[in-house]
């Protein structure tokens, strides 16, 4: 049956995973979150040698995109790998490649799984990037979450039920520790995005992505926290800096 609140689970859970140098980014990170789904969901564990499944899929591809969905059929779970490249300006991206947020009502979210159903999502213009707000509180991008500077604080939307808890989001999380920089994960409003100092997304393939407006009014250009927290998350995925643009 369909949970209003999130999607059909019929259609599966999914994860996308960067793949560098022929490697599948995170993937154990990926596939505990993903077999955590299925445990909660189907009462299954993953089907076995989806690991092996993703690195031989993810080889002799430079720089793209791996997705796996897993969803019941009459014999237990399916799995589905699908790689495609990605265009090189997408990966960190710059200012001009950041995204346009369009604030649109979606009360509870889209919850902590990561549903294949995707029609809770509303049909935007290709250059914009769904933020979900329920009742004034920013959520998160319909492909990442959400950070913003805040009087000198970074916040976060919580990881309350409402959001997906990103893979890239505890890389950030765990990299601005080091910083010493005030990390807060509470509630987040539309107005104090629109106020902040600095506002990225995160995501498992743009990795830290500059948002560049919300609603049509332009945002603040990328700081040094999102310069820093950006080299920081690529020197643990890819043991490199992000080279200069």
């Amino acid at each position: 049956m369909t949970n209003p609140r999130e999607g059909d689970p019929s259609e599966g859970v999914f994860e996308t995973l960067l793949i560098a140098a022929g490697e599948p980014i995170e993937l154990s990170s990926h596939l505990a979150r993903l077999g955590a789904s299925t445990e909660e969901l189907y009462d299954e564990a993953l089907p076995g040698g989806l690991a092996d499944d993703a690195a031989e899929r993810s080889r002799g591809l430079d720089l793209g995109r791996l997705k796996i969905v897993i969803a019941p059929g009459s014999g237990g779970l399916r799995q589905t790998l699908a790689v495609e490249e990605i265009d090189p300006r997408d990966h960190f991206p710059a200012w001009e490649q950041g995204a346009a947020l369009h604030s649109v009502e979606c009360e509870g979210g889209l919850g902590r799984h990561k549903w294949a159903d995707r029609r809770r999502l509303p049909s935007l213009p290709e250059a914009a990037l769904p933020l979900l707000v329920d009742r004034g509180q920013v959520l998160e991008a319909s492909r990442a979450n959400v950070f913003a500077l805040v009087d000198g604080t970074l916040v976060t939307p919580a990881a309350d039920g409402r959001i997906l808890p990103g893979i890239a989001r505890a890389g950030v999380l765990a990299a601005v520790a080091e910083l010493g920089v005030t990390v807060a994960e509470r509630s987040l409003s539309r107005d104090e995005l629109l106020g902040a100092q600095e506002v990225f997304l995160t995501g498992s393939i743009r990795g830290v992505e500059p948002a560049r407006s919300l609603d049509g009014t332009a945002l603040p250009r990328p700081g040094d926290l999102g310069r820093q927290l950006g080299d920081a998350l690529r020197r643990s995925w890819l043991g490199a800096p992000v080279a200069p643009r």
